[in-house]
């Protein structure tokens, strides 16, 4: 029997459209001012999927395929909860990894720091400027200088998880595709999930971008962050494919306590606010002002991703609410989605 086999979908299409109308309705209208053409919606709660669906099309062309609830989106960020937290967290459950531990040729940076982004890495660099090739792209990585002296302050850091998602591949002795596939997604039957997406699921893809800049193509089945490109699409900060249903079925692992691929023990050491960080281990908190809204309680985590996707999970209400869109489409100049998530959230909520 696999995982996802417990849990039921019990709101059909009317009552589902009739209970979360208001949250619906600042998605469609969102649509309509083209803050994003596609969206994808699951709500998690108590154990229940109550809502899941798609709105709009691939592109605000109206012609373009519409979007269902099984469009698969790039998740973008929320790759790092989904891949890459998560194979840390199996790791130190089996003992083969101590977050106390620095990076090899780098004293200055702990396992730990990468994860609660206290490492004093840059945010982001443009690595993908430099060079074309894989291996090359991850010395830039390591060698890339601290901006502030580890420790002393939280910044959200991509360097920070290419860099963690390579020391995750030292230790596990395999690529990070590879073992998230068969410890992550293949255990809690995430039949949609996966990094690089065969050619032939392309047209189920939401398109994340008209890329004029640097592939000079539209990208539509392959992963929108230049850096994780160059990864071959295999990357610790970005890189996942999936449907707003897998990503459900994910945050039911962490809200249970226990699943078959971590303790109760793991899960609350990795989702409780480390004191070092505003954050988690690997996972975001709801400082506010969130992206959560204002209902989600102070024990919440969750993540966001560039491409316009969201996870956040509350386990004192046992709900997660997934919110998948390609905001970047045709590019990233519209940043209105930072004004649709919190009201979104809290829409949900109310209607709970």
């Amino acid at each position: 029997m696999c995982y996802t086999s417990c849990l039921a979908f019990t709101l059909n299409y009317g009552q589902q459209a009739h209970r979360f109308r208001a949250a619906y309705k600042i998605v469609e209208d969102a649509i309509a001012a083209r803050v994003f053409p596609a969206a994808s919606v699951a709500v998690l709660y108590r154990d229940e999927l109550i809502a899941l669906r798609g709105f709009g099309h691939q592109t605000y062309d109206p012609a373009a395929p519409p979007v269902t609830a099984a469009t698969i989106f790039d998740l973008a960020s929320v790759s790092k909860v989904v891949a890459t937290t998560t194979m840390a967290a199996i790791l130190c459950e089996r003992g083969k990894l101590d977050l106390g531990d620095t990076v090899p040729g780098r004293d200055d940076l702990t396992l730990r720091g990468l994860l609660t982004h206290t490492s004093g890495l840059p945010s982001y660099v443009k690595l993908f400027e430099q060079t074309r090739d894989r291996d090359e792209l991850l010395r830039l990585a390591f060698a890339t200088p601290l901006e502030s002296k580890a420790g002393t302050r939280t910044e959200y850091s991509d360097i920070g998880f290419i860099i963690l998602g390579n020391m995750l591949e030292r230790v596990a002795g395999e690529a990070l595709d590879a073992f998230c596939q068969r410890e992550i997604f293949r255990q809690l039957d995430l039949r949609d999930t996966q990094f690089t997406p065969p050619s032939e699921l392309s047209f189920k893809i939401a398109p994340t971008r008209d890329d004029r800049y640097f592939r000079n193509k539209l990208i539509q089945g392959e992963v929108n962050d230049e850096n994780a490109w160059v990864m071959k699409g295999v990357a610790g900060h970005a890189g996942v494919f999936s449907t707003a249903y897998d990503v459900a079925m994910f945050a039911e692992c962490w809200l249970t306590g226990g699943s078959p691929i971590l303790t109760p023990g793991t899960i609350a050491e990795f989702t409780r606010q480390q004191p070092e960080s505003t954050r988690a281990l690997g996972w975001d908190r709801p400082t506010p002002p969130s992206s959560s809204g204002k209902h989600f309680s102070s024990s919440s985590f969750g993540h966001l991703g560039y491409a316009g996707t969201s996870l956040w999970c509350d386990p004192e209400r046992q709900l997660a609410v997934v919110l998948l869109t390609n905001r970047t489409w045709p590019d990233a100049s519209n940043q209105a989605i930072k004004q649709i998530r919190p009201v979104f959230h809290d829409a949900i909520v109310e209607a709970l």
